[in-house]
């Protein structure tokens, strides 16, 4: 049975039905974000008060749960209850929930930084700024009204098992992933189900052409939903080769001896940012706010990047030793906007040419 899946013209539509859309197109800056905020014991109090706080989150489950027990572990009294889908299901699930006047969900966070486009446009986040973020993170990884900052960065990059594929036989581009050579060996995610393949199909087919899509799909590609679940494929030796997928996964699997290798396109690597914001209507405002702050400490990004494999923006969090830096890939730009205005017509294309 098919899932219907709502698309963004269709929940910002819903939206517009009910009193808790406000009239924000074209709206004129919200003005200067509120001034950092630090974690007193006054702000703790609060929050083991409320007792909880929810998470809706696109982070792979593992690296979400340790998050949350680390959180846990640092404010007993507190339990961090984590809900955790790919980024269009997140996306969905909190315009049908906001259009049922239904307010379950503390702090957002989502592998489509264009869903934070549309929040922020509808009034949904509340303005916070953890110290941590006004004083180690760049200027442009935060919003300027102070509504959401980027919480992780990953890639979406090439892989290959290297039980399958020898170095020198595999792929270096996308152009490579067309060789006949690798027909029927490909596995590869899909944008209507993950924020991360939404945002580097789009990055993909400006940089590199929809055309490039239209020939991949004619190679008889194992079509999967979330961008977590090629890694896993690969390394399980039930495709050679991945189209796309998260880097920080194969990271994972690297290092605890599976077969797999990563590969940097000769084209560029997609870049994938994910904000994370409180919610205005959050259940658990405090409690909210108090994992905000948790979030963005160099404890949990180092913890995100050790463990979880992800890229952080904080000055004082350094990668792993072993993974290639950033500064030496080449690397696509992210555009949030362009993304939110043409996430529908880059699902249908999609879908015309890999018919599911």
């Amino acid at each position: 049975m098919r899932t219907h899946r709502l698309t963004r013209r269709q929940v910002l539509q819903g939206l517009a039905a009910t009193s808790l859309a406000l009239p924000l197109l074209g709206r004129k800056a919200f003005g200067a974000a509120p001034a950092p905020s630090k974690v007193t014991p006054g702000l703790i109090e609060a929050a083991k008060k409320e007792g909880e706080a929810i998470w809706y989150t696109a982070v792979d489950l593992p690296v979400a749960e340790r998050l949350g027990k680390a959180f846990e572990a640092k404010y007993p009294g507190m339990t961090l209850r984590v809900e955790r889908s790919g980024g269009e299901r997140i996306f969905q699930r909190i315009s049908q929930e906001y259009g049922s006047n239904l307010h379950k969900v503390d702090v957002v966070n989502s592998s489509d930084a264009a869903h934070f486009v549309v929040w922020k446009r509808e009034g949904m986040l509340a303005p916070y700024v953890p110290e941590d973020v006004a004083l180690h993170y760049p200027k442009d990884q935060q919003d300027p009204d102070g509504l959401f900052a980027t919480w992780r960065a990953w890639l979406c990059v090439i892989g290959y098992n290297t039980k399958l594929v020898k170095k020198e036989d595999a792929p270096k581009s996308y152009k490579d992933l067309l060789d006949p050579k690798w027909m029927g060996k490909i596995v590869k995610a899909h944008p209507g189900y993950s924020g991360t393949i939404l945002t580097a199909t789009y990055q993909i087919a400006r940089d590199v052409g929809w055309d490039y899509f239209e020939k991949l799909s004619k190679q008889k590609v194992m079509q999967v939903q979330s961008s977590a679940d090629p890694p896993k494929r690969l390394a399980l030796g039930e495709r050679a080769i991945m189209a796309d997928g998260n880097e920080y996964n194969l990271f994972q699997l690297k290092e605890k001896g599976d077969p797999v290798e990563i590969v940097y396109p000769t084209e560029g690597t997609p870049l994938i940012v994910g904000p994370t914001g409180v919610l205005k209507d959050a259940p658990h405002p405090n409690g909210a706010r108090l994992f905000q702050s948790y979030l963005f400490s160099p404890e949990a990004q180092k913890l995100m990047v050790d463990f979880g494999g992800l890229r952080s923006f904080h000055a004082l969090v350094k990668d792993k030793e072993g993974r290639t830096p950033l500064k030496d890939i080449k690397l696509m730009k992210d555009d949030p906007v362009a993304v939110e205005k043409q996430a529908d017509e880059i699902k249908a294309k999609y879908t015309s040419y890999f018919k599911v």
